[in-house]
């Protein structure tokens, strides 16, 4: 089964890009990011062969898959196995808006 993270091979996409400008990140959230999962491993939430965090990335939704960066997934699918390994607390749903406050009335004091 092929699945949205499978591109190798399939028309459409276009050519890959391949920049190699020496840096291995380009923004200082993703050295963090490559940080926090390596960390993860060291203390054996992901295992060292990286099987989980690619099961994971693979697992993304595809709309979303495909809207993220590199690292943008990795964070993704550590986020999930932290969530499932019961580390980190499922997202609760967003509450509704509070109703606006009614302005203090002024008082003399």
């Amino acid at each position: 089964m092929s699945r949205v993270h499978d591109m190798g091979g399939q028309t459409g996409f276009g050519p890959v890009p391949v920049e190699d400008d020496g840096q291995f990140f380009h923004a200082d959230w993703e050295a963090r990011v490559y940080a926090l999962v390596r960390a993860l491993q060291r203390h054996g939430v992901i295992n060292r062969e990286f099987d989980e965090l690619r099961d994971a990335i693979e697992r993304i939704p595809p709309a979303e898959y495909l809207a993220m960066s590199y690292y943008e997934r990795w964070l993704r699918a550590a986020e999930m196995l932290v969530t499932e390994k019961g580390l980190l607390p499922e997202p609760a749903e967003p509450a509704e808006p509070a109703e606006p406050a009614e302005p203090a009335e002024p008082h003399d004091g």
